[in-house]
Order: structure tokens, then C-alpha cells, then sequence
């Protein structure tokens, strides 16, 4: 390994520890001889679902954008999800993703559940979207923010899954100052009985667990009938969805579709007792799944989380989205918490929540009748050793999935870390506004700009990036900028 190649590993390697909560070394490289067989361990029964004792409260995930369930018709109900469990050792990691793997032994666990469904089975359409719920700053369920209220709208129900131990048992998230309360430390009276058996066990339990809804009527819907069950995860929770599609999945095919937000060039790992390295380089999603996989990623995600190294065509079944404009944490995601994160610059206020939203209903029409989603150019790359994004004159990227807020710009739109920027506020990009002056010699007026935003908000909404219920919010959002004349 030359000396860029190595910073490459070592810079990614660092950056894993920061959005994979429970990550704490690095090591574990794949192996470069490609498999295309996985072994059969029959090793895995559907998880059963209990109901919580009737006491205490439920300790909600942590959302800077609570959302009105009920404005949209939907109840919320909690569950406890049990079952005995695997935890594997690997055979083999090629970076074509087609992994084998051994079950390297088994444990009993309870953790908890949180249901989100239409109240009116009428408007249930039929699919079961399964968070792997994120722990790096305290459990929270990021796509449930960032897929809403699309997945709502669509009238799908909402499954977050406590699949960690630190959920569980609690412990020191990478992203807080320090240890935090688990559900047994925080809620002992309702949450006393659950037990983790740790994260090497996690793969097997999130497979239970979606195999459990995949029964005709599962106790905790409510009487609804699923037709298709599919598994989302942003973040650290994106790495080891990508270790589920390359090592679980064939084996155990318990979701229809995976939605895969933000992943970087490696996966979590699966064969140590306190998941303390990881899998990291180029792992690619292995391309003989008979499922839909979508990837949805953002600039920091391509460079800082070494995603560019991972890369791959667009498939029948493999579908990336890299969207311009965007971070792996942004302004939306922090909500009105964004001025008090302590970052220099303002962070990045890009179109990640809108694309994702557009995203979700393509990945649900590609999982119900198998309508392929569009399949966009990547972003340009000025350089691939190292990988580094090309910028247009304003400094936003060029390519990948496009939008007005860098065809027709205000700001720079980074992913990239700011200059002196600390580790967390680096995940969040940064926000540039123009000056008066570069605003006037681009748009000349506030009516120019509105007239050339509408013009490529169209385009975007036609070519599927963004959804026509997104209009118009986003033409009242151009209107309140000001352009001098």
C-alpha cells in the first residue's frame, strides 16, 4: 500500500468512528478473492412481539422535527420483540460485497419496538418501512425525520427497531459529551426486562425482526396486512445495513427492498464480541440480491466518508442517488437546534430532506410493481486519486442529482469541512450565502430569480428528484429572497 493509499484507509477508518456510534478501531481488511455462493446455516426463527408493561412512558427516538401523528392519521404503539439470536464470524469479504459468512454462536435478547400506522386500515398501502434505529448521539430514527411526510402521505407504516445495545443498556454515544442512559436505566419500571446481548448479535435480531412482520396479520399492526416489508438506516446505521445486504440477506431474505442512506466506503463488521473494528475500504453491494437496494448519498458521504472508492453502476436491482448540494448531517436534521451545534459557519441547508422524500416514493413504486427509479450521472470528480469533486465557477458541485439550489443558486452549497472546523461540525458542511453583488449579475432581479428558480424547480419535479407536493413550499422559500436591482 503506497502512502496516499494508506491515508485514504486511515482517513477513512477516522471518519467511521465518528458516525458509527459503537466503532472503536479500525482493522478487519476484506479479502480481494471474490465468492459467489453463501453458506447455508439454517441458524433463525421470526422474533415474537410482547406488549410493555403498563407503566412508566414511552421514551421517544430524539427528533429535532417531531412530527403531528395524529394530523396525518396515525397512532403510535410500543412492542417488545424477543427472540434467541446469532452473532457470525466471516469466511470472506470481497469488495464485490459477495460475502460468506459462519454463525459463530447465539444468545437469547428482548429489546423494544415503536409502531407508527395509519389509524384508518383503508389507507394503508401496504408496506412496512423497519428503521434501524441510529445511536450515535442517543437513539434516533433520522429517516423517519428525513422521509417525512412522504412516508406518511403514502400511507405506509413505520417500524423503529432498538437493534443496538447502547439503546438498550445505554453507554457513551461517539457524539456526546458523555454517558448516556439506556431504555433499563432511564424508564427501569416499563424497560427492566429488555436485554441486549450485544451489537454482534444485532444483524440476526433485525433479520427476526422483519421476518416477524412479514406474517399475514402481525399482532403489532394493528390487523394491517403487509404486502412488501423493506429496511432503512442513515448513518452508522447505513454501514451495517450495507453488512446486512452483503452477509444476511441471501441468507435470511426477510426485507423486500433496502434503503441505504449515507453510507460510507466500508460496513460495519459482524465477528467481534464488543464490534470494535470494522470492514473498510471499497465493500460494494453484492449484485446478485433479488431485491431493490437504493443508496442515497451526499457529498461528505463520496469524499470525507470514502464512498467514491465504493461506487458502482446502477443495476436492475441497485439504484445510487448522489444528490448536489448536500452533507451528511445538515441544517434540516438539527431543526431549530442548527445555532446552537457551536460551528463557525452556518451549516449546510441543501435539499437532502426534499430529494430523500422523492427518493422513498420512487424506492416504494420499485418495491410494489418494480418500476425502476430514474438513475442519475454521479457527481463529476476533478480527481480520483484522490477523490475530489468538480466545482462549478460558485463552488457547488456539478453532477448527480440536481436541483435549484445549485442550478439556480444563492449560496455554496458544501459538504466539505469547513477550515478549522471541529470532527462533528465537519459532518454538517457549510452554507456560503452570495453577495448582493454576484446575486444582481446572476438573476438581475428578485422576479429573474424567481422565474429561473421555478423553471428548474419544474425540471427537478419532472425528472422525479423532487415531488410535486414540494412545490410549493419550496416557491415560497425562493420568494423570500432578496435580490438587489
Amino acid at each position: 500500500m503506497d502512502h496516499r493509499t494508506a491515508h485514504r484507509a486511515s482517513r477513512s477508518c477516522a471518519v467511521l468512528l465518528i458516525v458509527a456510534g459503537t466503532l472503536a478501531a479500525c482493522g478487519g481488511a476484506a479479502t480481494s478473492s471474490p465468492t459467489t455462493s453463501v453458506e447455508t446455516t439454517g441458524w433463525r426463527a421470526p422474533a415474537r412481539f410482547s406488549t410493555p408493561p403498563d407503566t412508566g412512558h414511552v421514551i421517544e427516538p430524539v427528533s429535532a422535527n417531531p412530527t403531528g401523528l395524529a394530523a396525518h392519521g396515525y397512532v403510535e404503539q410500543e412492542y417488545f420483540a424477543s427472540g434467541t439470536a446469532s452473532s457470525f464470524t466471516s469466511r470472506s469479504t470481497p469488495s464485490d460485497g459477495k460475502w460468506t459468512i459462519a454463525v459463530a454462536g447465539s444468545a437469547p435478547y428482548r429489546t423494544r419496538v415503536i409502531v407508527r400506522r395509519p389509524s384508518d386500515p383503508a389507507k394503508f398501502d401496504g408496506n412496512v418501512v423497519v428503521e434501524w434505529m441510529n445511536v450515535s448521539a442517543g437513539e434516533s430514527a433520522p429517516d423517519w425525520d428525513y422521509l417525512n411526510p412522504a412516508l406518511m402521505d403514502s400511507g405506509a407504516a413505520y417500524v423503529g427497531v432498538s437493534t443496538q445495545a447502547i439503546a438498550v443498556d445505554g453507554g457513551k454515544a461517539l457524539l456526546t459529551s458523555g454517558p448516556g442512559k439506556g431504555l433499563r436505566q432511564d424508564e427501569p419500571a416499563r424497560y427492566g426486562s429488555l436485554h441486549h446481548p450485544g451489537d454482534q448479535y444485532s444483524l440476526d435480531m433485525f433479520a427476526q425482526i422483519g421476518q416477524a412482520l412479514r406474517a399475514p396479520a402481525p399482532s403489532v399492526l394493528g390487523g394491517l396486512r403487509p404486502k412488501h416489508v423493506v429496511a432503512v438506516g442513515e448513518s452508522q446505521s447505513a454501514f451495517y445495513l450495507t453488512t446486512y445486504a452483503d452477509a444476511i440477506q441471501p441468507l435470511d431474505p426477510a426485507y423486500q427492498g433496502i434503503f441505504i442512506h449515507s453510507r460510507g466506503g466500508g460496513a460495519a463488521p459482524f465477528d467481534t464480541t464488543n464490534v470494535t473494528s470494522s470492514i473498510d475500504g471499497d465493500v460494494r453491494i453484492r449484485t446478485d440480491l433479488d431485491v431493490p437496494v437504493f443508496m442515497l448519498e451526499t457529498q461528505t458521504d463520496l469524499i470525507q466518508l470514502g464512498y467514491a472508492a465504493a461506487q458502482q453502476p446502477n443495476t436492475a436491482r441497485i439504484r445510487t442517488w448522489e444528490v448536489a448540494g448536500t452533507s451528511h448531517a445538515d441544517a434540516y436534521e438539527l431543526g431549530v437546534g442548527a445555532g446552537f451545534l457551536g460551528c463557525t459557519t452556518p451549516v449546510n441547508s441543501g435539499p437532502q430532506h426534499e430529494v430523500a422524500q422523492a427518493a422513498f416514493v420512487a424506492f416504494e413504486h420499485w418495491v410494489d410493481d418494480g418500476t425502476e427509479p430514474p438513475s442519475p450521472q454521479p457527481f463529476s470528480l476533478s480527481s480520483t486519486d484522490p477523490a475530489t469533486l468538480a466545482l462549478d465557477a460558485h463552488g457547488n458541485v456539478t453532477g448527480g442529482v440536481r436541483t435549484p439550489a445549485v442550478d439556480v443558486p444563492v449560496a455554496t452549497l458544501s459538504g466539505a469541512p469547513p477550515s478549522g472546523s471541529s470532527e462533528l461540525c465537519g459532518l454538517f458542511g457549510s452554507t456560503v450565502p452570495f453577495g448582493p453583488q454576484t446575486l444582481t449579475a446572476l438573476y438581475g432581479s428578485t422576479a429573474g430569480y424567481v422565474a429561473a428558480y421555478t423553471t428548474a424547480l419544474d425540471r427537478s419535479i419532472a425528472d422525479g428528484y423532487l415531488l410535486s407536493a414540494d412545490r410549493a413550499p419550496l416557491l415560497a422559500q425562493a420568494a423570500q429572497v432578496s435580490i438587489p436591482s
